[in-house]
């Protein structure tokens, strides 16, 4: 009897074990926790912006002003919105006509060095690559008078849309080489050397063996040369003017018009403006990131 009571009383070693709090992971909770509240902080930090951003741009022109940039409209309003689209559209096309090609060519140039420097060695293969890559280094204003002097004078290029291709294309060779290369250097040599065997040269090569498995490196150099083309102001400013350049110069038109007037219509402008980029990382910021992390293990 005493045996069997024994039993009955009381969990069982087990049990104790079980239902106890381990310390470890009390201290994993609140580490987590912190991190939790960090990345709320810092998202309420970033948001704070664009709140203000949406906020003044429904507002009228008598309600918008900084000392009520954090209050909401009185008043709601999408004459701001309708005004900065009759403004910018035009110049959201010419954007699009821009950043499409120099994203497209540049890319396409980058995935043939970046194959040819990583797969076919030839003599000073590293310095040429290192020599690439000062492109990246060279900043805009040191060069942007010999820029405009070759292109305009020597070489007699329209400027506006012609020129900033021209322009993006080539700033671009020198990152979309750099992310191409590391990239092919995580595709299996083996079916590099399977296609030597079967007789296949460096343009076969790169056409049946390389491109199928490029679409990770694609999208990144892709997102990366649109935005970079998409929010450029410097070379818009020298080659191009407010009837034939992109959406950043068109911005500083009529944000510069109309500032004094209606701080709506500036925030309303600057949000069509990024609206682009905005959608880019949202619909493609996943594979942007996988893209990224395909090319940085090797195997």
């Amino acid at each position: 009897m005493s045996a069997t009571t024994a039993t009955v009383s009381g969990p069982k070693p087990d049990e104790r074990l079980r239902l106890a709090p381990r310390p470890r992971e009390r201290r994993f909770s609140g580490a987590r926790t912190l991190r939790y509240a960090l990345l709320l902080l810092f998202l309420v930090f970033v948001l704070t912006p664009v709140y203000v951003l949406v906020v003044t741009s429904f507002k009228g022109a008598g309600d918008a002003s900084p000392d009520t940039a954090w209050a909401l409209p009185s008043t709601w309003t999408l004459e701001n919105w309708s005004a900065a689209w009759e403004a910018l559209a035009p110049a959201i096309g010419r954007s699009f006509l821009m950043v499409v090609p120099a994203a497209i060519i540049s890319s396409v140039l980058g995935s043939m060095n970046g194959f040819v420097l990583s797969r076919w060695r030839f003599p000073y293969a590293n310095l040429v690559f290192t020599l690439i890559l000062f492109g990246m280094f060279i900043p805009y204003q040191a060069v942007v008078i010999p820029l405009a002097q070759l292109l305009t004078v020597t070489l007699q290029v329209p400027t506006g849309i012609p020129s900033l291709i021209i322009l993006h294309v080539v700033y671009g060779i020198p990152i979309t080489t750099l992310i191409f290369r590391n990239y092919y250097e995580s595709v299996p040599g083996e079916l590099i050397e399977a296609a030597r065997v079967d007789g296949a040269g460096m343009l076969r090569t790169y056409a049946s063996v390389i491109l199928p498995v490029s679409l990770p490196g694609f999208v990144v150099v892709l997102i990366w040369q649109f935005t970079s083309a998409w929010n450029d102001f410097l070379f818009a400013v020298f080659f191009a003017s407010s009837q034939n350049g992109p959406v950043t110069l068109a911005l500083n038109n009529f944000a510069n018009g109309a500032l004094l007037q209606n701080y709506g219509q500036s925030m309303a402008g600057a949000l069509l403006a990024s609206a682009p980029t905005l959608v880019v990382y949202i619909v493609l910021g996943k594979y942007f990131v996988g893209g990224m992390m395909s090319g940085s293990v090797k195997g």
